[in-house]
Formats: structure tokens, C-alpha cells, sequence
């Protein structure tokens, strides 16, 4: 499993192993970790992450978004975690309520035997506190969530002595610099502090408690992903709105991020779309939880491939695949452009991003690479809709229901074939699966009476 990606840095492969080396069963619990994730090898901004995790006490990881900065700071801190302790004892803060979920997933799948919690805002309070009555080894959350738990006393801080600030930069950007502040201000038994960031031009305020720190620095002074390729499209219009189903035509539906500045643009443009009968969704940071779930889940299972949003979705979202990304609106400055870009053309893969400018409009001199103009046909096929479907089911994780419950469920009770069961996301308490799309409507009819796992539920389609 490791020879083919480490052989090539055996040095790094060596380090890598001595980290782990007081680890008990250390190497078959890495290999059984990335196997569990279908990982070969770690990069080596991972592999180097890993050794000063554990070498030092002050880390900061600079790094891209996607480049994999979660397994870099999980890993490290996994060792430091011990089963029986009793109390939570290491904390990533977030600054998103997605990338909380995402970290929280990743470190379930690894499948460790300890416990993780996730607290952020959008859903009940009482749900988190019922579930740190048994404090987990790793809480992850929101800065004002936290913050919450922390007042109510529904957790100590006396045990925590792991401190991860993950898309700090992020955090400072979305005000939430007082929250953070108080957290740590709480925080007196804190030995490692690890700080993660996608820019480079940051300050890192005094209450972080890091002043001599180890700094990784992994983002390139080449910005342009190798496999990028970077567009112009031209609007006769102020508003862009014909330019972009123009646009969204030509693409033939593939799977298609386009940002726009504020809420209420990515709702009108969303809309606009929607009448022109071009399937979308649109996300933004005003929508509540359960909806933010329901959108994503739906582009990642492919029953809607193309998404409206803010740069809320540039960074901390586990969406695989895109393989273009539009610029509605110019972005705000470099560092916005950089990471809209990054959520296509990841690990080695290809992608296009496209510049749509009005008459008044010009190329932001921040822009140094090459742009191609591209010119749009004049005639206009919609995008054909997606082949999937989704059907929420009421029930989840906290039900004891799986995906192989699920699977058996609508291929017995509901006649479907296997190849008609896309992706699955079980969440706690609640399930989404891609259905092909022609199927829905019988399957529904089909299962209206029947119990999965001998429980009564809600089966229905996503709107």
C-alpha cells in the first residue's frame, strides 16, 4: 500500500514512521487508517505536518484549500488523545458549521475507537449538550457555539490541551475574533496549538497564545493550478444574467460552481435560472442548517449539478469533482479569486474557470496568467437534468441505521437494481440517497407503508 506513493520519499516515509514510533502497533494503525480512507499515500505537505505536529509545541500550517490540512493535523493529534481519559482534550474551532461537519466526518471514518462531538449553530443546543454529558476526546465547532457550551458549563476545559484553529484566517474574516478570544481565555491547560491558513498575509493576534511558532509553508508562489485553465466570457448586459445561461448551455451540465458577491444575488440568479428551466441550487450563509445540508448533499450525489453561490462554498466543503467555476462577480481581491479557483483542477485533476465581464468591466490587476476568450454560440441546448434524484429518509446514524440498511431496504421493498442507488450520506438523524430519477416516483408509491428496520419514517424526494 505505501510502497508506490513513499518510494519516491523514502527520507519522508522514514520520518513519517518515527513520529509514530511510541504509537503501539503504530504502523499497521496508520495503514489500517488510510486504508479505511482509501488513501495510498500521504503528500508531503502531510507527511511534514505530521513530524512537526509532533515535534513541536507552536505549529502553522499554510497550505491551499483541498490540499489536505485535515488528515495533516488529525494524525499528529490522534496520538495525543488516550481512550479512558474521561474529558475533552483537544478542541478545533471552525469557521464554518460545514468544514465542522467535514472534520468531524473525516475523523469517524477513521475509524479510532474515541469519540468526537460537533457543536454549531442552526439546529438544538439541547441535542449537543445530551451528547457531551459523555465528553468526547475531540470537539469540534463553531466559535460561538463553543463559546455557548462553554458559559452553560455543559463541558470543562481543564482537560484540553490540544488547541487546533483551523481556516483561521477565515475566522478573523467573518468577525469572529472576539468569540475565539474569550474561548481561549478559558483554555489553562493547553500545551500544542496548531494553526491552519490558506493565506500567507496574515497576523496572528497575541490571545492565540502563539508567539515562536514552527511555520509550514506550503502555499506556492506560483498561484496558478497546473491544471487550470482560465477564461473570459464577455457580457453585453450589466446584469450577466443571459451571459451566464449562454454560458451554463454551452457547459451541457456538468458539475459548475458560480459565485456571486451577496445572499441576494445568488437567490435572484438562482431564480433567473430556474425560469429559464436550467436545474440549480443556490448557497449562502443565510439559509438555515438543515437546508445548507440538503443543498450540498444534492450536488455532491449529482441530483443537482450546478450551484449559485457566495464564497461561503470557496473554502472548508468537501465537494469532489467540480469541473468548472464561474466568477458571476469579479471577487473581491486576489486571495477570493485564488480560493474560488481552488475548489476545481484539485489532486493532478483538470478544470476551467471563467471571468464573465461586462462592457465596464476589466481584468483586476491581480490577475497574472493567461486568459482565454471565449466565445459563445448563438444557439442555446439546456443543460440536460441530472440523472439522480434525491430521497430523504427521517431516520440516521443515532437510529442505527447504515447504508447497507438502506441499500437492502429500497433494492427489497422498493424493486430498484443496484446501479439505480447513487451516493448515500447518513447523517444522525437523517439519511439522503441519489435515486435514478425515473425511478422516484414508483419507488415512493411502492415503500408509502412500508418500515425500514421496523421503524415507521418519512421517505420522501427533495424539492
Amino acid at each position: 500500500m505505501f510502497g508506490v506513493g513513499l518510494s519516491q520519499q523514502a527520507g519522508n516515509y522514514i520520518r513519517f514512521c518515527r513520529t509514530f514510533a511510541h504509537f503501539p502497533n503504530s504502523f499497521r494503525l496508520i495503514k489500517k487508517i488510510l486504508t479505511t480512507l482509501k488513501i495510498e499515500a500521504l503528500n508531503p505537505m502531510q507527511l511534514a505536518s505530521v513530524e512537526a505536529i509532533s515535534k513541536n509545541n507552536d505549529v502553522i500550517l499554510l497550505s491551499p484549500t483541498g490540499s489536505g490540512k485535515t488528515l495533516a493535523f488529525l494524525l499528529p493529534v490522534l496520538k495525543t488523545l488516550e481512550k479512558d481519559n474521561g474529558n475533552v482534550q483537544a478542541l478545533i474551532l471552525t469557521p464554518s458549521r460545514e468544514l465542522a461537519l467535514q472534520i468531524e466526518d473525516v475523523f469517524k471514518s477513521m475509524n479510532t475507537g474515541l469519540k468526537v462531538s460537533c457543536c454549531y449553530g442552526g439546529h438544538k443546543m439541547s441535542i449537543e449538550k445530551n451528547n457531551l454529558n459523555e465528553p468526547p476526546a475531540l470537539l469540534v465547532g463553531t466559535p460561538g457555539r463553543i463559546l455557548d457550551h462553554i458559559r452553560r458549563e455543559n463541558f470543562a476545559t481543564d482537560g484540553i490541551h490540544t488547541l487546533i484553529l483551523d481556516e483561521f484566517d477565515k475566522s478573523l474574516e467573518l468577525g469572529f475574533r472576539e468569540e475565539m478570544a474569550s474561548i481561549i481565555g478559558t483554555l489553562s491547560s493547553v500545551k500544542k496549538r496548531i494553526l491552519t491558513s490558506a493565506t500567507k498575509a496574515l497576523e496572528i493576534p497575541d490571545f492565540t497564545g502563539i508567539s515562536e511558532a514552527f511555520v509550514l509553508d506550503y502555499l506556492s508562489e506560483n498561484k496558478v493550478l497546473a491544471g487550470l485553465r482560465c477564461n473570459i466570457v464577455r457580457s453585453d448586459h450589466k446584469d450577466k444574467l443571459s451571459a451566464l445561461f449562454q454560458l451554463l448551455c454551452q457547459l451541457g451540465g456538468e458539475q459548475t460552481l458560480v459565485f456571486c458577491n451577496h445572499r441576494d444575488a445568488a437567490q435572484r440568479v438562482s431564480d433567473s435560472l430556474h425560469d429559464s428551466k436550467v436545474v440549480n441550487e443556490y448557497f449562502h450563509g443565510g439559509l438555515e442548517q438543515h437546508i445548507r445540508e440538503r443543498v450540498l448533499g444534492k450536488f455532491r450525489n449529482g441530483s443537482c449539478n450546478i450551484l449559485i453561490c457566495t464564497d461561503l462554498a470557496s473554502r472548508g466543503l468537501d465537494i469532489p469533482d467540480i469541473k468548472h467555476v464561474i466568477h458571476y462577480h469579479l471577487p473581491a481581491n486576489e486571495e477570493g479569486y485564488i480560493h474560488r479557483n481552488g475548489r476545481t483542477a484539485r489532486m493532478n485533476a483538470e478544470g476551467d474557470s471563467y471571468l464573465i465581464l461586462s462592457a465596464d468591466e476589466s481584468v483586476p490587476a491581480y490577475i497574472k496568467e493567461e486568459l482565454n476568450i471565449m466565445e459563445l454560440p448563438d444557439s442555446r441546448i439546456l443543460p440536460p437534468k441530472p440523472q439522480w434524484g434525491t430521497i430523504y429518509i427521517g431516520k440516521g446514524k443515532k437510529d442505527k441505521l447504515n447504508k447497507v440498511d438502506i441499500v437492502g431496504f429500497l433494492m427489497q421493498k422498493g424493486n430498484l437494481q443496484k446501479e439505480d442507488i447513487g451516493l448515500i450520506e447518513v447523517k444522525d438523524f437523517f439519511s439522503y440517497v441519489a435515486v435514478k430519477r425515473t425511478k422516484i416516483r414508483e419507488l415512493l408509491r411502492i415503500i408509502r407503508d412500508e418500515k425500514i428496520k421496523n421503524k415507521k419514517t418519512v421517505i420522501e424526494e427533495c424539492d
